[in-house]
């Protein structure tokens, strides 16, 4: 593989292992793109400033070698890449830890990090 695909391969391959859980353990994170974005947004927008202003003041920088060449102002499109990703991956582990908890904890039957129960539904409803 060439050296400068790396960061984007790791970033592939983060989405590829955690892609099971969406499937498997019904993490639904991909099944509710709203709140996807919604939580992605704050996250990236913090995170991408954070990263620019690092990269504009020489705190940081990446080496040309591990990365693709494409730029989004100062800051590599790896950087952005990753902003998102590693967000993904971690929603999908936690959804699912939360699926898997409800399987084995009744008490907790649909109550889940991202569940909503509505007012008056059986308990263990999901209406997310």
């Amino acid at each position: 593989m060439n050296d400068h695909l790396q960061y984007l391969a790791l970033m592939a391959a983060c989405l590829v292992l955690t892609l099971p859980l969406e499937f498997v353990l019904r993490a639904r994170v991909y099944r509710r793109p709203l709140r996807l974005l919604v939580s992605l947004l704050p996250t990236v927008a913090v995170f991408v400033a954070w990263d620019v202003l690092g990269i504009i003041r020489d705190h940081w920088s990446y080496s040309p070698r591990f990365t693709s060449g494409l730029m989004i102002g100062p800051m590599p499109l790896e950087e952005l890449v990753f902003f998102i990703v590693i967000p993904i991956c971690g929603l999908l582990t936690y959804e699912a830890v939360g699926t898997v908890l409800d399987r084995v904890r009744p008490d907790r039957a649909g109550r889940g990090p991202l569940r909503r129960e509505r007012v008056g539904a059986p308990r263990g409803t999901d209406h997310a």
